[in-house]
């Protein structure tokens, strides 16, 4: 959807100029914020015209999980203001992206059949890093339609190493 990634890209960019000083934090909140807006029935109490701008700022301070600092409920404030806040998701992941490009980083989606442990998830997370060339931010998602294995993906490339893709292949290598 160009026109989102459009709309949210003056945002992000805004965002990352504004919290340089410390980009970490404000990658913690700002995907608690997309992540709240991204939820279909706060989009309906958000898009309720009866309902105002400080009802959805206290909503979101009462749902999430950390205390909100200033900037972040200013940044909400504006979002909110210009009737931006279906743009949130998209503006975390265009302020990830920037953060990503700052430190030479990108972010890596591991799925995976069964939950990882810590040490698991560092070894795999050095072999990644190592495969892929750069510093990897891993995230764990289970699928256990994979049935076993794993599949990473890290930007447009996929690593998939699963079951459930080696018995799509010897279906293929059948049925041909």
């Amino acid at each position: 959807m160009a026109e989102l990634a459009t709309i949210a890209r003056p945002y992000a960019e805004a965002l990352f100029k504004a919290a340089h000083a410390d980009l970490g934090g404000a990658s913690v909140w700002v995907d608690e914020l997309a992540e709240i807006a991204s939820n279909a029935q706060f989009q309906q109490f958000a898009d309720n015209p009866k309902v105002s701008a400080s009802q959805v700022v206290d909503l979101i301070r009462g749902v999430a999980r950390t205390a909100l600092p200033e900037q972040a409920t200013n940044f909400l404030r504006a979002v909110l203001d210009k009737g931006r806040l279906s743009a949130l998701p998209e503006i975390a992941a265009q302020f990830r992206a920037l953060k990503n490009a700052q430190s030479g980083s990108s972010d890596a989606v591991v799925y995976s059949a069964f939950p990882i442990d810590g040490a698991a998830l560092a070894d795999l997370a050095a072999t990644l890093e190592s495969r892929f060339g750069r510093k990897l931010n891993v995230k764990v998602e289970l699928e256990p339609a994979l049935i076993g294995g794993i599949r990473v993906v890290v930007g447009d490339e996929v690593l998939d190493t699963s079951v459930k893709a080696r018995l799509e292949q010897m279906k293929v290598a059948l049925t041909a």
